[in-house]
C-alpha cells in the first residue's frame, strides 16, 4: 500500500489539464483578446491538442524588445493527414492558406504532414476553419495525445502499401479524442457528421502523460523511421500478402542537455499481432501508458521511459490484462534504408509515381528554385494523388502515362532540383525548422544545414563519396524533431553556431549514433570530418556504411540501449 506522500505531485501541465473542461480552457476568450497577440499561458498548453502552437519571431525580438513592444507572435499550425495523403485539390488549398494567413512556406514535416508558420492570432481561426473546409482538421496534431500515424510513403504502390495506409487511417480514428472542444471553439460548434461524444471513454480528463507517436514501415524500407516512435508496426508480407506487423514499443528521440536520466531511445520489437487487431493493440498500449506514464516529470514522461522503468514482462502481462492479448514471437524482417526513393517508378497497375526531393521540407520559391509554384502549377493537372513522406518530401503519385510528360515538363520548367543529381548525403537529410519561430532551438537547423552541406559535399567530392550513402540530419535543440539521433552524422544545436555532433547510427534506422565532439563551430565540423570520410574512403569494406565503419574502427562505441547513449 501507498501512502499519499508516496504519490509524487503531478506536473503543471497535469493541472491545466484537470482545469480545462476536456481541452477548453479559457481558449476562446484569448482568441478575442485585443491587448495581445498572444494567448494565456494556460491556453498556451491547451491549443497543442488542437493543433498550433504559440511561437514569436525571433529574428525580431531585439528590435522590437527596443521599441517597447511584445514579442511578434503567432502560430504554427499543424495537419492531421494519416498516412500523409492529399487530393490536388486539398494540396492547392493549403498551398494557398500558407501564402494568404502564412509566412508564404509550406513546411513539410517529418510526420508526414504539412505546417503553416507565422499565422497571427487574428487570422487563427479563419485558417482552422479553411483547413476543415479542405477536408482536413488539426485535432490531435499536437498534444499529449496520439499524433499524425505515419506510415510507408506510396500506398499506390501495391496493394501492401495500400492495406497499410488504410490500417494508418483505422488507427488514427480509432485513438482520436471526443471531446467536442476543436468543433466548439474552432468551427463555432458545427459538428462533423456523426457529432462527437462529451466525454473521453479512450483518454480520460487527464489525456496521456505526453505526446505519443505512431509509425507503419514496411520492409526493406524504413522510410518511417519506424523504431523511434513510441508505437510502430513492422508489415509482414508473406506471398505477396499483408498477414500481420511486428509491434514495438518505447522508441523516442528527445532528451534534456545535462540530464543522464532522459536519453533517446530505439524502440524494442516486442512481437507479432495479425493485422486485424492492429487498432485493438495500439488501444491497448495506448492505455498501458496512460495508466503507467510519469505524470510528475515531464522530462521523462514518455513511453520509453515507461517501459524501462517497469519492464517489458510487465509490459506484456498488462497488454494482455486490459485486451485480452498474447503477443506472438516477432517474425523474421529486414530492413536496408531509410530514405526516399526517388524519380519515377511504376507500379504493377501501370500507373506512375515521381519522388521530389524537397530540401529540409520547406516549400518556398527562392534562389530560382521554384518547387512551390511547380508542385501548385502540377495540382492544377494532376488526376492523382500527392503523398508526403517522413523524410520531408512529396510524391506526384498515380500518374498516368499520357500525364507523365506533362509532369515531367513542369517539373523542367520551374528548375525543380533533380535528385540524381546531388549528393546521396543530401538526399539522406533531415533538418527541423528550428529558428526564427522555435522557442526551444539554440542554433540554426532547415535555414542552414543546406549551406553545411555544400561544404562536406566538398570533401566527399575529393574522396569519390559523393554517390556513397550518407544519413546527416540537423535540428536546433535536443527534443528530436528532426530524429538526429539516427543518423549516421548528427547535429544538434547547443548555442548560436554551435552543435554537438554525434556519430555512428545505423544506416537503416535500428541503431543509435554517440556523442563525439561538444560545442563544435561550422569550421571545427569540417576539420573533425573531413580526415574521418577520407579514412571512410580508404578503408571501408565493399557495401559498408558510415556509422557501421566508425564503430568499427573505434571512433566511438556502438550505442546498445537507450540507457548507454551517455556512455
Amino acid at each position: 500500500m501507498h501512502n499519499e506522500q508516496d504519490i509524487p505531485a503531478p506536473s503543471p501541465i497535469e493541472i491545466i489539464k484537470d482545469k480545462s473542461n476536456y481541452l477548453r480552457g479559457t481558449i476562446k476568450e484569448s482568441l478575442i483578446d485585443p491587448l495581445t497577440g498572444g494567448m494565456q499561458p494556460d491556453d498556451q498548453v491547451l491549443i497543442k491538442f488542437h493543433g498550433t502552437y504559440q511561437q514569436q519571431d525571433r529574428d525580431l525580438d531585439e528590435e522590437r524588445k527596443r521599441q517597447k513592444l511584445e514579442p511578434l507572435y503567432s502560430f504554427l499550425i499543424r495537419v492531421r493527414i494519416p498516412g500523409g495523403i492529399a487530393t490536388p485539390e486539398q494540396w492547392l488549398s493549403m498551398d494557398s492558406l500558407s501564402d494568404q494567413y502564412g509566412d508564404k512556406t509550406l513546411k513539410l514535416t517529418t510526420r508526414q504532414t504539412f505546417q503553416f508558420h507565422g499565422v497571427l492570432k487574428r487570422n487563427l481561426k479563419k485558417t482552422m476553419q479553411e483547413i476543415n473546409k479542405s477536408l482536413f482538421d488539426t485535432i490531435a496534431a499536437c498534444g499529449d495525445v496520439n499524433r499524425n500515424v505515419m506510415c510507408s510513403a506510396n500506398p499506390f504502390e501495391s496493394p501492401v502499401h495500400a492495406g497499410v495506409a488504410e490500417d494508418a487511417k483505422r488507427i488514427s480514428a480509432h485513438l482520436l479524442p471526443r471531446s467536442n472542444a476543436y468543433h466548439e471553439i474552432w468551427l463555432d460548434g458545427k459538428l462533423i457528421e456523426g457529432g462527437e461524444k462529451e466525454e473521453e471513454p479512450l483518454y480520460g480528463k487527464l489525456y496521456l502523460p505526453r505526446k505519443f507517436k505512431i509509425a507503419i514501415a514496411i520492409p526493406p524500407r524504413n522510410d518511417t523511421d519506424v523504431l523511434s516512435n513510441d508505437l510502430g508496426f513492422i508489415a509482414i508480407v508473406e506471398n505477396g500478402k499483408l498477414t500481420g506487423y511486428n509491434v514495438t514499443v518505447g522508441g523516442g528521440m528527445a532528451y534534456t542537455f545535462g540530464n543522464t536520466d532522459t536519453y533517446p531511445r530505439v524502440a524494442d520489437v516486442v512481437g507479432y499481432v495479425p493485422k486485424e487487431q492492429i487498432a485493438e493493440v495500439a488501444e491497448a498500449i495506448l492505455i498501458f501508458q496512460r495508466d503507467h506514464g510519469n505524470r510528475s516529470d515531464r522530462k521523462n514522461a514518455r513511453l520509453k521511459y515507461t517501459v524501462d522503468r517497469v519492464g517489458l514482462d510487465f509490459f506484456r502481462s498488462e497488454i494482455k490484462r486490459i485486451k485480452g492479448i498474447d503477443l506472438a514471437p516477432t517474425k523474421e524482417y529486414e530492413f536496408e534504408t531509410m530514405g526516399d526513393r526517388y524519380g519515377w517508378i511504376k507500379s504493377a497497375d501501370g500507373m506512375w509515381h515521381y519522388t521530389i526531393f524537397i530540401e529540409g521540407g520547406k516549400l518556398i520559391n527562392r534562389n530560382g528554385y521554384l518547387a512551390k509554384t511547380a508542385l501548385r502549377e502540377i495540382a492544377l493537372i494532376h488526376q492523382g494523388k500527392f503523398i508526403l513522406t517522413g523524410n520531408q518530401n512529396v510524391v506526384i503519385a498515380q500518374v498516368s502515362e499520357g500525364q507523365k510528360p506533362l509532369i515531367e515538363k513542369i517539373l523542367k520548367k520551374f528548375n525543380v532540383i533533380n535528385a540524381s543529381g546531388i549528393s546521396l548525403l543530401r538526399q539522406n537529410s533531415i533538418a527541423c525548422a528550428a529558428l526564427p519561430y522555435c522557442g526551444l532551438a539554440f542554433a540554426e537547423a532547415e535555414r542552414y544545414l543546406p549551406t553545411l552541406i555544400d561544404k562536406i559535399d566538398k570533401i566527399l567530392e575529393a574522396n569519390d563519396l559523393l554517390q556513397v550513402p550518407i544519413s546527416i540530419r540537423m535540428t536546433g535543440c535536443p527534443n528530436g524533431c528532426g530524429r538526429p539521433f539516427l543518423a549516421e552524422i548528427g547535429l544538434v544545436g547547443r548555442a548560436p553556431g554551435l552543435y554537438n555532433l554525434y556519430l555512428g547510427a545505423g544506416f537503416a534506422g535500428e541503431r543509435l549514433n554517440k556523442l563525439y565532439k561538444e560545442m563544435v563551430n561550422e569550421q571545427q565540423i569540417i576539420d573533425i570530418l573531413s580526415p574521418i570520410l577520407q579514412h571512410f574512403a580508404q578503408s571501408r569494406t565493399k557495401d559498408e556504411h558510415f556509422g557501421d565503419f566508425v564503430i568499427r574502427k573505434g571512433y566511438l562505441k556502438a550505442t546498445t540501449a537507450g540507457k548507454n547513449f551517455h556512455d
